[in-house]
């Protein structure tokens, strides 16, 4: 059941985990790259996105080397992309510093896009989701790969009113590009 949030606009939080990333030896986490088929998921991401009639008026990232690559590639599908904003507590954060940062949004953002990573993520969709269509609630829960978009949708005055069991989780996602 969803909590009842105040009375405000529609919006939208749009959760996007990184695309595959390569495991190179001797690269630090905070560098790791793509892997050939996180460079063909993250432009099928963006594609789905917009397909989904789904673009963000703002996005935040995480300023990990997969995160921002799987950003540019997504949103690079999209014939203006929005501001994006790379912030350092998006990387390895767990679902309180990530509702932290959502938070922060200004109130004129009706859809945010969230690019980062696991677990945090999925737990992020957790907390929020007071309800899901579908089946999406019991896909999160078994899981989140890589690529995945969980959209979730609220009315607020603004981003500080989002809070536990807010939302309806209304799709989930799992774009994969096609091998070359």
């Amino acid at each position: 059941m969803i909590a009842r949030a105040d009375a405000g606009p529609l919006r939208r939080l749009v959760v996007l985990r990184h695309a595959k990333s390569a495991r190179p030896e001797g690269v630090e986490d905070h560098a790791r790259p793509l892997a050939p088929r996180g460079l063909r998921d993250a432009p099928a991401a963006g594609r789905a996105l917009a397909e989904a009639d789904c673009l963000p008026d703002l996005a935040l990232c995480s300023p990990a080397v997969r995160a921002r690559r799987t950003w540019e590639l997504a949103s690079a599908e999209w014939g203006t992309p929005p501001p994006v904003r790379y912030d350092r507590r998006l990387y390895a954060a767990g679902a309180p510093q990530l509702l932290e940062v959502v938070r922060e949004t200004p109130s004129e953002v009706e859809t945010l896009l969230l690019v980062g990573h696991n677990p945090g993520l999925e737990e992020l969709v957790l907390e929020l989701a007071g309800d899901g269509l579908d089946d999406t609630l019991d896909r999160v829960r078994t899981k989140f790969p890589t690529s995945a978009i969980a959209v979730l949708s609220w009315h607020g005055p603004g981003w500080p009113s989002l809070g536990p069991g807010t939302a309806l989780l209304t799709s989930l996602t799992v774009p994969r590009g096609a091998k070359a």
